[in-house]
């Protein structure tokens, strides 16, 4: 756990947090400062920021977050980053609660939380996920249209021999209500259409999906691109496109998502220091990518709130 890690590095010293509080600046969560000042940057540098970064949400990038908090902690041993992946629905209203320090969620903070919650926070863009359909090893299906696809999670399609496949009756995995990657997976799938969106299984996390595709014959489910394992299921083409970052890059593949930081408009130094490290070249410039998705700045097109996708 990463409060355990903390436990470890709390007695190496500031030697670390000097060097990373230098290149941090500590700017506010969300709002520009002035230019620092010379003496400004002195006094920055005599001391290392200290604190505890708590955070829930989104499973899907619970992985990303995890291995920059790691780095973090090791620049900067006084301060503590720790946190949960429960979904974007409860990472979002732990922030707005103050129940933590950040909120992480693959949809917008508005399309979860009311005006007046959304008003105090701030949203940091960190990244940019794919994800797609993904099938049982036994299944024969290797691609899906968007209407086949709506077929099955209604329930409308119910065998496989409909879209091309073995008589074998599909077994739908679904996520849970509250789910930011349910929740982009439906928009893309269903659009503004009202549909009953469940399955034989609610999930409650992206490895949770991972451990029972890897167990399920017949079965349909989605995931994120960082949670694709071939060794357990088969990632299939929607459209005729490959769930690649490539084709998300120009929404040539439709079904991506923003990944969100939220944080209070008062959030403490400590918070406002780890948003700072999730920006810098030392996380979008290598990180971001290693884990399995796509730099913000490798975007040609934007998604704002409703969905709505055009060029940058």
């Amino acid at each position: 756990m990463l409060d355990q890690a903390y436990s470890r590095r709390q007695f190496l010293g500031l030697a670390g947090g000097l060097a990373s509080i230098v290149g941090l600046g500590l700017v506010g969560c969300g709002g520009s400062n002035a230019a620092n000042t010379a003496a400004e940057d002195s006094a920055a540098a005599a001391e290392s920021v200290s604190g505890e970064v708590t955070y829930d949400g989104a499973s899907s990038f619970q992985a990303l977050v995890e291995t920059a908090a790691e780095k973090f902690m090791d620049a900067n041993p006084d301060v503590s980053v720790s946190g949960s992946g429960n979904g974007s629905g409860k990472g979002l209203t732990a922030v707005a609660a103050g129940t933590v320090t950040i909120g992480n969620s693959d949809v917008f903070a508005e399309t979860k939380l009311e005006a007046d919650q959304v008003k105090n926070l701030v949203d940091h863009e960190v990244a940019v996920v794919g994800m797609g359909p993904v099938v049982s090893k036994n299944v024969k299906v290797d691609d899906l249209s968007l209407e086949q696809l709506k077929g099955i999670f209604s329930g409308q399609i119910t065998n496989w021999k409909e879209v091309g496949g073995d008589d074998a009756k599909i077994v739908v995995l679904n996520r849970k209500a509250g789910s930011g990657t349910r929740a982009t997976f439906e928009a893309a799938v269903f659009g503004d259409e009202a549909v009953d969106f469940k399955g034989d299984a609610e999930l409650d996390k992206s490895g949770d999906v991972q451990t029972q595709m890897g167990s399920t014959d017949n079965a349909i489910s989605y995931l994120d691109f960082s949670h694709f394992d071939d060794s357990k299921f088969n990632a299939i083409k929607v459209e005729g496109v490959e769930p690649k970052s490539a084709n998300v890059t120009d929404d040539s593949f439709k079904i991506w998502a923003t990944e969100h930081m939220y944080c209070s408009k008062d959030a403490d130094e400590a918070t406002k220091a780890f948003l700072e490290f999730m920006l810098s070249d030392d996380v979008q410039g290598k990180l971001v990518e290693e884990q399995g998705f796509i730099p913000v700045s490798a975007m040609k097109v934007v998604k704002d709130a409703s969905g709505k996708v055009s060029a940058k």
